[in-house]
């Protein structure tokens, strides 16, 4: 990925929306069609994809770097990221509980 952590992070978040927005295509107003077993095995896939998407995302700069000598910009570099993705989930969060009221 990058040593950005502001665009890790919005790599991350537009990952997580790009999902959503292909899976708000996808579902229909009667999920009940959906086979049942079909439902567990979709969203533990989905889960385990999301899994090492997100790890690439996170980890795989900070991890070559601090292989390479660079263990405090490594460390910095994985703290910046998930802080820029705290943000961004605290906003959407809040941005929820507002409409939510």
């Amino acid at each position: 990925m990058t040593k950005n952590p502001i665009i890790n992070a919005l790599l991350a978040a537009g990952y997580i929306c790009g999902l959503v927005s292909l899976f708000s295509l996808f579902v229909d107003s009667e999920v009940e069609h959906v086979v049942p077993m079909l439902i567990p095995i979709v969203m533990l896939s989905l889960f385990t994809l999301s899994a090492a998407v997100m790890s690439m995302i996170f980890f795989y700069e900070p991890f070559r770097m601090y292989f390479d000598g660079q263990r405090a910009e490594a460390l910095a570099l994985v703290g910046k990221t998930i802080g820029c993705f705290a943000v961004f989930a605290f906003t959407v969060l809040s941005i929820a509980i507002i409409i939510a009221a």
